[in-house]
C-alpha cells in the first residue's frame, strides 16, 4: 500500500511538472500570492502507518518478531502559513489523522491471542519549515521538515487491562521528526499543492504489559509509529 502511495503521488507530480515545463502557456496564475505574510487553507488526504519493533533478544533462529499489516487511513486538517523571505515558509498543520493496524503475534494457536487490532485517532500538529525552489511558470518544488505530536484519542494507555485480557494498550502522547516534498501548483483561483511526507516517532510508545515476562510485550524493548503521508492542500 505504501508503494502504491508513493506511485500515484510520482505520477501527480510528474504530470504537473510536465504540464508547465513544455507547455507554451506562460501566463502566470495568483502572481502576488507568496508576497502574503499569512495564508490558510486546508488538507485532504491518505496515511499508511505501522510500527518500528525493536526487541531485547532477537533469536534469528526462533520465530520471535511480530508481524505488522496496515491498512489505508485517511487525513482531514488545516494549515497555517508564515512567510519568511522568499524561499522559506513556517507552516502549521493540525489534522485529525485516523489508520488502522493488525500485530500478529507468533508462538499462538487461537486468533484471541496472536492477533490485536490497533485502531488509532490522532491529533496530529506538525510545525514544518518548507523550503521552495525559484517559482518555475506555475510550478514551485519545495521539501519540508519539522517536528510534530500527537494526541491519540483511541489510546488505551489508562486501561487497567493489558494482553492477558485482550488489550495491547499504547500511549495517548506521541512526538515525530518529519520530511517530505512536493509542489505548489498555481491555478486560476487557488493554489493545488500535492505532497509526500515520512513521519518517524521519536518516543516510545510502548505499554507494557503487568507481567515482565508477557508473551506479547516482555520481549518487546520499543515500539515506534512510523508512516507516509499524502495530503492534498487547497489554499
Amino acid at each position: 500500500m505504501r508503494k502504491l502511495f508513493f506511485v500515484l503521488c510520482l505520477l501527480v507530480f510528474a504530470q504537473a511538472a510536465t504540464a508547465q515545463l513544455f507547455s507554451k502557456e506562460r501566463l502566470a496564475n495568483l502572481e502576488t500570492f507568496d508576497n502574503r505574510f499569512l495564508t490558510w487553507g486546508y488538507f485532504l488526504g491518505f496515511n499508511s502507518y505501522d510500527f518500528k519493533i525493536e526487541y531485547k533478544n532477537q533469536n534469528t533462529d526462533l520465530n520471535t518478531d511480530v508481524l505488522i499489516t496496515e491498512e489505508a487511513g485517511f487525513n482531514v486538517g488545516l494549515i497555517g502559513d508564515m512567510r519568511i523571505n522568499k524561499h522559506l515558509n513556517l507552516r502549521l498543520e493540525p489534522g485529525l489523522y485516523y489508520t488502522k493496524r493488525d500485530l500478529y503475534f507468533p508462538n499462538f494457536t487461537e486468533e484471541k491471542d496472536f492477533l490485536r487490532e490497533i485502531k488509532s485517532t490522532y491529533i496530529h500538529v506538525p510545525l514544518l519549515l518548507k523550503v521552495s525552489t525559484k517559482r518555475l511558470n506555475n510550478i514551485k518544488p519545495f521539501l519540508v521538515g519539522g517536528v510534530s505530536a500527537s494526541f491519540n484519542l483511541s489510546s488505551n494507555e489508562d486501561n487497567p487491562e493489558d494482553n492477558f485480557e485482550g488489550q495491547f494498550r499504547t500511549t495517548t502522547n506521541t512526538t515525530y521528526y518529519e520530511v517530505g516534498f512536493g509542489i505548489d501548483i498555481y491555478l486560476y483561483y487557488f493554489k493545488f499543492t500535492p505532497s509526500i511526507r515520512g513521519v518517524f516517532a521519536m518516543s516510545d510508545e510502548l505499554v507494557a504489559d503487568d507481567d515482565p515476562n508477557s508473551p506479547w510485550t516482555g520481549n518487546i524493548s520499543s515500539l515506534k509509529s512510523r508512516g507516509v503521508f499524502i495530503n492534498f492542500t487547497f489554499q
